[in-house]
């Protein structure tokens, strides 16, 4: 065997499950990816000396899931795991930002005995109950709906189940979105959504797309927006407190005047961002 074939070879001990794959399998499938951005090549990655291993500190039990998609993007024998099972691989594939594979996992995530778990309300159900002036959706499952480029301000969604659910353009304004426990997926997103003023205390936000949409003052205290997409957002005046903004993308974001007490910011991209007046 060459050289370079031999340089190619990677071994990983992840949380002490060892495992044996190539640079190629780890950056080319999903080249955004924590894993990619590794072993790139532009930053040094630090080995056992004696076995060469290099070591995560992320639990082993399910990266041969991790490993299948990354070679063939095929998201093997995902529907024989329990829910648990799933939800524990999503944490991990979220981790490590494989995209790709956090939707594939939502998607089976979102069947029952394969079958769609149909939720509670169709598009048009919203619209007639929104204009009946019924505001509360509290603990429903709205997953899969397509709610772009709607008025739902004001509305009560505290507890709902909003996986996959498209808010893009849509009228959020004063919108209650508190103590949600399922994210925002990568396939929908709030791109240009009007959230001025909306409560998002404590709600599970990763991975979510807020690309220029208008949050002035909106409450995000003690949310998680991890790895979110924030690009051109208008967050000024918001309440970021306490809030897990890790590896966000907060590129030209408008931060001027936003309480970022004690909010987390590790590995954030603030590039242009503009933090005039800021609480820190």
């Amino acid at each position: 065997m060459d050289s370079d074939a031999c340089s190619s070879v990677v071994r990983l001990n992840i949380g002490g499950h060892e495992f044996l794959t190539t640079v190629d399998t780890l950056t080319l499938r999903e080249p955004q990816s924590m894993l990619a951005a590794m072993f790139s090549g532009r930053h040094t990655v630090y080995k056992d000396p004696q076995k060469g291993y290099v070591f995560v500190d992320r639990d082993g039990k399910y990266f041969r899931h991790i490993l299948n998609w990354l070679r063939d993007g095929v998201a093997r024998n995902l529907y024989e795991l329990e829910r648990l099972e799933l939800l524990e691989l999503l944490q991990e594939a979220e981790y490590y930002r494989l995209l790709g594979l956090v939707e594939k996992i939502n998607e089976v995530l979102t069947t029952k005995g394969g079958e769609r778990i149909d939720p509670d309300f169709t598009r048009g159900d919203i619209i007639r109950c929104v204009q009946s002036n019924c505001l509360r959706f509290r603990g429903v499952n709205l997953s899969g709906l397509d709610l772009s480029k709607l008025d739902l301000s004001h509305v009560y969604l505290n507890h709902a189940c909003l996986k996959n659910v498209n808010f893009s353009r849509a009228n959020l304004v004063g919108a209650t979105f508190l103590m949600l426990k399922m994210p925002f997926l990568t396939t929908r997103d709030c791109t240009g959504a009007n959230l001025r003023g909306a409560r998002m205390v404590g709600a599970n936000l990763q991975l979510a797309k807020f690309q220029g949409a208008d949050m002035q003052y909106a409450n995000f205290e003690t949310a998680d927006l991890a790895n979110a997409n924030l690009e051109g957002a208008n967050l000024e005046g918001a309440d970021l407190k306490g809030a897990k903004v890790n590896k966000a993308n907060l590129k030209g974001a408008n931060l001027r005047y936003a309480n970022l007490q004690y909010a987390v910011f590790e590995g954030a991209n603030l590039t242009g961002a503009d933090l005039l007046g800021a609480i820190r």
